[in-house]
């Protein structure tokens, strides 16, 4: 068996949210901390980390918790990048592989960058009879949005890369973008790793919410 694939000093965007594998974010950017990341990972070409916050808030504010970092996150490719006026950038970013963060420190100026191992991704799992509602009401929620302009998409409706319907770990994530979740259920949700489960979750959070195909 292969020894898992490491990074170093990995960038981190700590968010009130979680990145799914093959979901896609938008983010403005206003902080200086965060415009000098995403400045440099685009001129490199390199991923940056999206974490979910176990406390405190995205933007720094006299008085506030300081912030805690759950362990598990997704990478994030940036996929568009904006400057529509000085201080502010504007992207889109998709969602990779996960990770787990080993080690982490805030550098002086606010930025927390870690070392991670990657996390294997998910096997491919064929969605099963009693869970295909799911994955049909999904797809009928795509083809809805189709034919809308893109800035008028819900964030949790863009996808990164071809759909799969027939998969249960992608329709998963796509739910748990979608759903109106506590931040506490949807990091649960991806840190799960078999597909199945996290689809059968979703599925009764569809069943309870009165969402069906």
């Amino acid at each position: 068996m292969s020894e898992p694939l490491t990074l170093t000093s990995l960038p981190l965007f700590p968010l009130g949210t979680a990145l799914f594998p093959a979901g896609r974010l938008p983010l403005r950017v206003f902080e200086v901390r965060y415009l000098d990341m995403i400045g440099k990972c685009q001129r490199a070409g390199a991923p940056f980390g999206v974490v979910a916050l176990a406390q405190g808030s995205e933007v720094r504010v006299a008085g506030a918790p300081p912030e805690q970092l759950q362990a598990v996150g997704t990478l994030a490719h940036i996929e568009q990048l904006g400057q529509p006026q000085p201080g502010l950038m504007t992207l889109v970013a998709r969602g990779e592989q996960r990770f787990r963060i080993d080690r982490q420190h805030r550098l002086p100026h606010g930025l927390w960058v870690a070392d991670v191992t990657l996390l294997p991704l998910d096997p491919t799992v064929a969605v099963p009879d009693d869970l295909q509602p799911a994955a049909n009401a999904l797809r009928q929620l795509h083809e809805r949005v189709a034919a809308q302009p893109p800035e008028d998409v819900p964030a949790g409706v863009l996808v990164a890369g071809d759909a799969a319907y027939d998969d249960c770990g992608w329709v998963a994530n796509r739910w748990a973008e979608l759903l109106p979740l506590p931040l506490a259920t949807r990091y649960q949700l991806l840190t799960l790793d078999n597909p199945l489960i996290r689809l059968e979750l979703v599925a009764d959070m569809l069943a309870r919410a009165g969402i069906s195909a």
